[in-house]
């Protein structure tokens, strides 16, 4: 029986794996079963219709044979350890469904014994959740490297999502801080399943399908010493040669001692940044080269999609009436939402600012690089421009949201769209 104890330190241990996102899944119910991921989510997620729905996050043990220096379940780290098995988590993933506390599983796991055994515990456990047990729900497994390759896809065919934490951006680092992990047993895993997921897309296959929901994966910001162009490269190449859904970017903390970490966080200004740059990669079409600057570092002052329209202000101002999709994305104060609304719009009539703000578009921040109808309401000096900018950066960062937030800060936060 799962004592109270053994719980705490699981799901504490769990707390530090950010990849965790609303699954998308298409995949086909058992007929009867419990739950259903197509509708849910994860934690604390959002759903379109505004639920906000959980994920019991847990480790199988926290018990490593590993010794990552980065790690807080390092082997080496004093901390207190403990197990679970297959059948306990089902249980308590039952329990906790029927009790309405939770709507999936994200189920990881330190390496105890072997890469294999571990990841046949694992397999065992979510093949038992779906067969024996009739959950339909969301489950979200973290793949373990240097498994054999026929129970990661065996696994793959029960879960909606798999992630392969790269955590740290280079091969270099990895030796440094990860010596028992390559970069080869992070990406080979996440190629394959990727090509499985393609093969079950080409041949229409609908039951059975390998994590209909994608894969995601995670990188630790700041422990180590690679700059935000050489991050963002890598998380540019696993969208576009792996179609990852998501990349997610944890800030460093030193919750452990060792000399070769950093004494002091990343913050979280820098994770934040990234994630606004990871958001105009996947969606407004900037490559990485354009939104890095001086250092091949994103600006700590304003968004990346300002910073860029600074450093390009010959490119401005563009006519809304006129210009096209490509640029009316890259307009700060233009997310992707009120671009098409525009494009749309001026089928119709002829646009000016009072439109512009009915739809919702940062009239403060755009007016500086477009005109409607011929006017312009920015400012001409550069320096006036980014002034102006940099404080409404701050401003926005600095609210926190409630349910009497603007709506136009609150899409901006939960949409991404700058």
């Amino acid at each position: 029986m799962l004592d109270a104890r053994r719980l705490e330190i699981l799901t504490e241990s769990a707390k530090y794996d950010v990849s965790c996102s609303s699954s998308g899944s298409k995949r086909v119910n058992a007929k009867g079963g419990l739950g259903n991921a197509s509708v849910g989510g994860i934690c604390h997620s959002f759903t379109p219709d505004g639920r906000c729905i959980s994920l019991l996050k847990i480790l199988m043990s926290n018990d490593c044979l590993y010794d990552c220096e980065y790690c807080p379940n390092r082997r080496s780290a004093d901390v207190p350890r403990a197990s679970i098995t297959p059948d306990e988590i089902c249980e308590l993933t039952i329990n906790f469904y029927k009790r309405n506390y939770i709507e999936g599983l994200f189920l990881s796991s330190a390496v105890f014994s072997s890469p294999d055994r571990t990841m046949e515990a694992l397999c065992e456990t979510v093949v038992k959740l779906r067969k024996i047990y009739n959950f339909n729900g969301y489950i979200h497994l973290k793949g373990i490297p240097y498994a054999d390759d026929a129970l990661i896809m065996r696994a793959a065919k029960y879960v909606d999502r798999m992630s392969f934490n790269i955590e740290l951006p280079s091969e270099k680092s990895l030796k440094l801080l990860a010596p028992q992990k390559t970069r080869d047993s992070l990406i080979l895993p996440m190629k394959k399943l990727s090509a499985a997921r393609e093969y079950d897309k080409q041949n229409k296959i609908r039951s059975g399908k390998v994590i209909p929901a994608g894969q995601t994966t995670q990188m630790i910001i700041g422990a180590s010493p690679e700059s935000d162009g050489q991050i963002l490269r890598l998380t540019e190449a696993l969208y576009r040669k792996m179609g990852l859904k998501r990349v997610y970017y944890s800030s460093y903390i030193p919750v452990v001692e060792s000399p070769k970490l950093p004494t002091v966080g990343a913050g979280l200004l820098r994770e934040h940044r990234l994630y606004q740059a990871d958001w105009l990669i996947r969606f407004y079409g900037f490559d990485v080269d354009e939104l890095c600057g001086e250092g091949d570092n994103l600006d700590a002052d304003c968004d990346p999609k300002c910073a860029w329209a600074m450093r390009n202000m010959q490119l401005f101002p563009v006519e809304v009436n006129t210009a096209p999709l490509e640029m009316l994305l890259r307009v700060p104060g233009i997310g992707a939402r009120g671009a098409y609304r525009i494009i749309n719009a001026r089928k119709y009539t002829a646009l000016d600012f009072d439109n512009l703000a009915k739809m919702r578009i940062i009239i403060k921040r755009a007016k500086h690089f477009i005109t409607c109808k011929g006017k312009f309401y920015g400012s001409e000096s550069r320096g006036a421009i980014k002034a102006a900018l940099m404080l409404d950066n701050r401003a926005e960062n600095a609210e926190q949201l409630s349910m009497f937030s603007s709506p136009d800060v609150a899409v901006s936060a939960i949409t991404g769209e700058i």
